[in-house]
């Protein structure tokens, strides 16, 4: 049997390198499910890295969990599923904390939820709930490292073991994000997006596999939607204005 301490420790490595690839999730993912023998332990791990992680690395965690439960439920591993939906409250309020510190990650933690429910993995109640608290913790991209001008909010009905401690959320105040922490979140952003488009078009062999395809994956359009659909475009639409056409203001005489 390998030893706890040596599996906890490269589990947490893997879960703080995490990036956009497929690969670094898969990974983690994978030995995670190798070593379920300790999977409260290995539950504990990403508790602990999704609250002492700077915000790039929490929004990564985020994604991470979609994937991971996805391998855990094939895997017939459902412990790990049970236990993420015990504690989703607490890792909600890790990733998009209500200091305003991660105001950037509102928009992850709902794309998140949304696959989640979707997949049956966490019910539909909880996860409004959880869209009722992040409306208060919202802000715009622009007003990363900002302080939210909202205060506690806590989540209706939730029991104590669900909750963040209100001096463990506000007991170092915000962080602000560095240049290099925006530039690293750009681009994996932009990785995600390119990948999300790819997987769009990919189709499965068979007959009528395009149909099978669409029908299994279109659900029901609802308010969850559109809020996504307009968050998309606000971040397009800013990633546009960051990379304006020079031969435009060229021909605007802006030129200099």
């Amino acid at each position: 049997m390998a030893d706890p301490f040596e599996v906890r420790m490269k589990f947490t490595s893997q879960l703080q390198h995490l990036n956009a690839s497929v690969a670094s999730a898969q990974k983690a993912a994978q030995y995670a499910l190798r070593h379920k023998e300790m999977d409260e332990d290995l539950h504990s791990c990403i508790l602990e890295q999704v609250e002492r992680n700077n915000m790039n690395t929490r929004a990564n965690i985020m994604y991470f969990i979609e994937h991971f439960l996805d391998s855990a439920q094939k895997d017939g591993h459902r412990d790990y599923v049970r236990m993420m939906q015990r504690d989703i409250i607490r890792v909600v309020d890790a990733v998009a904390p209500d200091d305003g510190s991660g105001a950037a990650n509102v928009r992850v933690v709902r794309k998140v939820l949304h696959g989640l429910q979707n997949k049956g993995y966490i019910e539909a109640q909880a996860v409004d709930q959880i869209h009722e608290v992040l409306r208060e913790r919202e802000t715009t991209s622009d007003d990363l490292g900002l302080n939210s001008p909202h205060g506690d909010v806590q989540m209706a009905d939730a029991p104590p073991s669900q909750t963040m401690p209100k001096a463990a959320r506000h007991g170092s105040g915000p962080q602000k994000m560095d240049k290099r922490q925006i530039e690293q979140r750009i681009e994996e952003d932009r990785e995600r997006h390119k990948r999300e488009r790819e997987n769009i078009w990919a189709i499965p062999a068979g007959p009528d596999a395009e149909m099978n395809k669409m029908w299994e994956e279109t659900s029901d359009w609802g308010e969850d939607d559109d809020r996504l659909l307009a968050e998309e475009a606000e971040d397009f639409r800013k990633e546009m204005e960051m990379r304006k056409c020079p031969h435009r203001d060229a021909i605007n005489g802006e030129a200099g």
